[in-house]
């Protein structure tokens, strides 16, 4: 391995191009940075989720101005959400928008086809250089004034091996899910619980066209959408140790465990899909956010704040953290990124003020799961039931839900309303299965209905008030 010089310095440097990096690469280069975007491999990643922008995510596009990286990639518009559940559909349509009213819309796509788009967006600011390199470790020094180890730079590794040392006194990490650098900033690790299996189906007549269809199935959530034309992403939620693929023990877990609970339409599609593509998985974790307290780091993206990806919210939180965070460290407010200290001081502003739009998101996707993935657990399937019923009820049971979802309503309080409002519709709807003869048995479970209620959203509530 070789050392490179003369060393190269930047007024901030990326670690990820993916969709944080790259935005964020673009904000800041605009305001007149030097910006160093590294990336390990800046072929056209291929995953299996990041494929659906709710109508929040693409106001934050728009804002911006990266708006044109969703046209173009053969995306399809999305207008909401179908939901089944032993053999019914309900229609869970975007709101209609007061400043236009026109219904709110959101995208889905192939993943890489985005990322590509951004990073090109990226590429074309003046003062931003993109490279590929592998970040191996991140340079620090002690700070005089506090003893405290301040980030500098990062050491990148080449595709010709060699080793070559960049400076700057703000460096933002945003290398995904499986973050080698989150251990600067938190202990925490993410909780993972289940894993999500994804593979495409080919030219698949979708029940509800323009629609992410959510199906209720008897152990965990399926979920199906358009990134194509010719091109539907299913994924499977399997909840606990995931199947082997190489035993085929996966391939049969589909078949015999999933496929039943299809709507009889995809059953064929999804089962002739198994026997041609291959089955992805990844992990589906949740991390609260921690406060960025490294000096010269910066902590972005789902290396610092993850939620089960059931809602599609990942994309349009990440989006949104670019334009608070352009805004916080705009040249007005800081001048150079060598004042660390003022820096410090925004990223905390940063930390409480992005709750704004992250922790009705982040809350209601964890919720949201425990109820999906109800499983065996009974006072879960009587949320799950009520859930159900209160989205047939349409008017305000559907919008302000479905406006949490997408990023829309940015408070948590109306999270906390509807969610107990669906508790107590589920517990009437039992009352009124049981009848009266059997009152005693349904007052206990009123209770224990209640209790599974505050303990689904309360814990997660908590962790958004937590530094």
């Amino acid at each position: 391995m070789t050392h490179r010089d003369p060393i190269t310095e930047y007024d901030l440097i990326v670690v990820g191009a993916g969709i944080l990096g790259s935005a964020a690469a673009k904000a800041f280069g605009q305001d007149g940075r030097r910006v160093l975007l590294l990336e390990r491999d800046l072929s056209e990643p291929d995953r299996i989720v990041g494929e659906l922008l709710q109508p929040g995510g693409v106001n934050a596009l728009q804002t911006l101005g990266l708006e044109d990286c969703i046209e173009d990639i053969d995306g399809i518009p999305c207008r909401g959400y179908s939901v089944f559940r032993d053999g019914q559909w309900v229609d869970v349509p975007y709101p209609i928008l007061e400043t236009t009213n026109k219904q709110a819309l959101g995208k889905s796509f192939h993943h890489g086809r985005f990322v590509q788009k951004l990073r090109q967006a990226a590429t074309c600011v003046k003062n931003v250089t993109v490279k590929e390199a592998t970040v191996t470790q991140l340079l620090k020094e002690k700070d005089g004034k506090t003893d405290q180890d301040q980030v500098i730079g990062v050491l990148a590794q080449t595709k010709d091996n060699e080793e070559v040392r960049y400076y700057a006194p703000l460096v933002i990490v945003a290398d995904g899910l499986f973050s080698k650098f989150r251990k600067d900033v938190t202990v925490r690790t993410p909780d993972v619980r289940s894993h999500f299996v994804g593979f495409v189906m080919k030219d698949l007549d979708i029940p509800f066209p323009e629609r992410g269809h959510v199906i209720l199935a008897s152990v965990a959530p399926i979920l199906m959408y358009q990134i194509g034309i010719h091109d539907t992403r299913v994924l499977v939620d399997v909840p606990g140790k995931l199947p082997s693929a190489s035993t085929g023990e996966l391939k049969r877990y589909m078949q015999q465990v999933v496929a039943p609970d299809l709507p009889e339409p995809i059953q064929s599609k999804f089962l002739e899909a198994l026997e041609t593509e291959r089955l992805r998985s990844m992990p589906n974790g949740f991390l609260p956010p921690t406060t960025n307290r490294c000096p010269g780091m910066i902590l972005l993206g789902d290396a610092m704040n993850m939620r089960h990806p059931l809602t599609g919210g990942g994309m349009t939180v990440a989006l949104n953290d670019v334009v608070l965070l352009r805004d916080l460290l705009s040249k007005d407010n800081i001048p150079s990124f060598t004042a660390t200290d003022l820096i410090q001081q925004q990223l905390k502003s940063f930390h409480w003020q992005r709750k704004r739009y992250c922790a009705a998101i982040n809350v209601l996707a964890m919720a949201l799961y425990r109820l999906f993935a109800a499983a065996n657990d009974p006072d879960l399937a009587v949320l799950q039931r009520g859930c159900f019923a209160y989205f047939q009820l349409g008017g305000d049971c559907v919008m302000k839900p479905v406006g949490l979802l997408s990023g829309l309503i940015q408070r948590p309080s109306v999270l906390v309303y509807h969610f107990f409002r669906v508790a107590f519709y589920a517990i009437y709807l039992e009352f009124k299965t049981a009848g009266w003869s059997n009152a005693p048995r349904s007052m206990i479970r009123l209770f224990t209905v209640l209790y599974t209620a505050c303990v689904t959203i309360f814990p997660y509530l908590w962790s958004e008030t937590r530094r």
